[in-house]
């Protein structure tokens, strides 16, 4: 089931999505909701991020592809980072290029969305705590984090977390396509069976860390062929079985 937020009229809705149109939902989506009678055409909404976080639990260097396209040992334990709320963009919104930086950079990334309250989660029990899957792109201006030394800066401005288009509510992310084209230029091309430490072990790591609430995503890592973006620059995240997420870049503000 693909389930997406949008704003139809001034007014911001759940529906599933089923071809070009979407059956709306009442209720809260996490705990209790009804699907009614409404349909409404996907071309006449305005699609939002399929969920709103109070944070954004990222997961650096989980592919083996990638670490070894950055020369690097595979880590023994999941590097994790955080991106703000303020970070989210939308499905076809603009990614700010900041002013400071000049080297802007994409990350197609497979983005879990938590269904519960999680603490102390344990990997076999993680499937319980599991809404979804979803696009993610993690913005990076790579410049800011070389310089920093820590990532936080670099991977947080404004703009710099589109997710979408939709949540995937039944598929098995074991071993799914993941692709990012710049442009229509296929820039990463992988699989999420590369992923070094899988998305139960993830939610185990993270929820004995922080708690995670309703809404709140774990991006697991990106795949090798990182680069660079310029204003003007289509990027497009594909995700098999959940869709494409694209996004253009802008001039900062």
């Amino acid at each position: 089931m693909k389930i997406i937020r949008f704003e139809d009229n001034g007014e911001i809705k759940f529906g599933i999505l089923q071809g070009e149109e979407i059956k709306v939902v009442s209720g809260d989506i996490f705990s209790d909701y009804q699907i009614t009678e409404q349909v409404i055409h996907l071309n006449t909404v305005k699609l939002l991020s399929p969920c709103t976080i109070t944070k954004a639990v990222c997961i650096g260097l989980n592919y083996r592809g990638h670490a070894q396209e950055m020369q690097l040992a595979l880590p023994d334990k999941p590097l994790i980072f955080l991106k703000p709320s303020s970070a989210l963009n939308h499905p076809a919104g603009e990614i700010e290029y900041p002013a400071i930086s000049h080297d802007l950079h994409y990350e197609a990334e497979l983005a879990v969305v938590i269904k519960k309250q999680a603490k102390n989660v344990k990997a076999e029990d993680a499937a319980a705590y599991i809404f979804g899957y979803t696009c993610a792109n993690d913005v990076t201006a790579r410049d800011i984090q070389k310089a920093d030394g820590q990532w936080t800066r670099g991977k947080s401005f404004d703009t710099f977390l589109p997710l979408g288009p939709c949540i995937e509510t039944a598929i098995d992310p074991g071993s799914i396509n993941i692709k990012l084209y710049l442009n229509n230029e296929l820039k990463q091309s992988s699989n999420t069976n590369d992923l070094i430490f899988k998305i139960p072990e993830l939610i185990e790591f993270v929820s004995h860390t922080m708690t995670l609430y309703p809404g709140d995503v774990i991006l697991t890592g990106t795949p090798p062929g990182v680069g660079s973006m310029a204003v003007g620059d289509v990027v497009t995240v594909e995700l098999e079985g959940i869709g494409r997420l694209s996004n253009i870049v802008v001039e900062s503000i």
